[in-house]
């Protein structure tokens, strides 16, 4: 690789350390260029894409980034999962998991959620969450309680992973509240019953959010 060719390469992969809050990073020696590609294909579906990476470079773009949680974990032939915006981390360690148990040669290194190093343990307890759409549901069903209530969703070992579901209450609140606070503001307003008229009948709308406080 000439020089120019490495200085495109660390930039590029600096930009998607910058870019990428979750990674996990894997020793792909032993898998075939089709399990390779198969596994790119569905890990493309979760949001995320796997590179094989050159240690030297990677770690003058992880420099670069500020991604120091990543230096440890480049020993090896690496190959890295990046989880791009809108990526499912669950799904994806899932997809790695299932990978080296059938496989038996992938091995998953560790990775880094959210800025935060994740050891291999970590990245198994990881993929052990349910899927996206099942940890919504609950979580809507939870939202107003208290977080305790939250983390019991999930078994004991999962608890370094409370980052994780708080970024998704979060999200799911900010997403969910918004829209329900400004209809209770604008109704009054729109709604307000004459100050002229004492005899006015009460207003339907008063007695319905009554009936839902």
């Amino acid at each position: 690789m000439h020089k120019n060719e490495k200085e495109l390469a660390v930039a590029e992969l600096t930009e998607r350390l910058r870019t990428s809050e979750t990674l996990i990073v894997a020793d792909y020696r032993g898998l075939t260029n089709s399990e390779i590609d198969g596994l790119r294909t569905k890990l493309i579906e979760h949001g995320a894409r796997f590179t094989v990476v050159k240690n030297t470079l990677t770690r003058r773009a992880a420099e670069a980034a500020g991604a120091d949680a990543l230096l440890a974990l480049l020993e090896g032939p690496s190959a890295i999962a990046f989880v791009e915006s809108g990526g499912d981390p669950v799904a994806v360690a899932k997809a790695l998991g299932d990978t080296a148990r059938e496989t038996k040669v992938l091995s998953i290194r560790g990775g880094v959620l959210q800025g935060a190093s994740m050891s291999a343990e970590q990245v198994e307890s990881l993929a052990k969450l349910p899927p996206a759409d099942v940890l919504r549901a609950q979580l809507l069903g939870t939202i107003m309680s208290p977080l305790t209530t939250v983390v019991a969703l999930v078994s004991a070992p999962l608890r370094d992973l409370v980052g994780l579901i708080d970024a998704r209450i979060e999200q799911l609140g900010g997403a969910d509240a918004q829209p329900v606070v400004a209809a209770a503001e604008a109704e009054p307003a729109a709604e307000e019953p004459p100050t002229d008229d004492t005899t006015a009948d009460p207003q339907p709308e008063a007695g319905g959010e009554e009936e839902q406080a």
